[in-house]
């Protein structure tokens, strides 16, 4: 008896979990739409963005290209409520923080150390197929860069 209570307390939970990230509109593929997306030339270019739930976190896991056309892949797992959470497989950047502003929109902090080298919002579209990442900061090299990528949903 006590193993079918703990059973169904566990998928009980675990159906809580993965309704709860259904709501969240940033989950999903999302694939670079460089036509409409006005890129820095001197930042990354992230070609492919995954957004999954990972236990009670969310894991983000971004591949592209940087600068120089040489393949990156970085991944960061933790939850949208503003705090620093690490980075790995980028050398720019030690931590990022996601703050839920609404329902389709995020705020996004990067660090490197305990210097903010990049800050922007992401806002996914209210019929959920298209999502933009507007950020400004500073390349590695410490140029200001702006860019504007669009995405749509896989």
């Amino acid at each position: 008896m006590k193993t079918r209570t703990i059973v169904l307390l566990l998928l009980a939970c675990f159906v809580c979990v993965t309704l709860s990230f259904a709501d969240n509109a940033n989950m999903g593929t999302w694939k670079l739409n460089e036509g409409k997306s006005k890129l820095a030339a001197s930042g990354p270019k992230n070609t492919t963005v995954v957004y999954e739930a990972a236990g009670d976190n969310v894991k983000v896991t971004v591949d592209g290209v940087d600068a120089s056309g040489k393949p990156t892949h970085s991944e960061w797992t933790g939850k949208f409520d503003g705090k620093d959470y690490p980075v790995t497989g980028d050398p720019t950047s030690d931590t990022r923080a996601y703050k839920e502003v609404n329902d389709h929109t995020l705020d996004m902090t990067v660090k490197k150390g305990d210097k903010v080298t990049m800050s922007g919002k992401i806002s996914v579209s209210k019929d959920g197929k298209s999502r933009t990442v507007n950020v400004s900061g500073t390349d590695p090299e410490g140029k200001k860069i702006k860019s504007t990528a669009v995405y749509d949903k896989q």
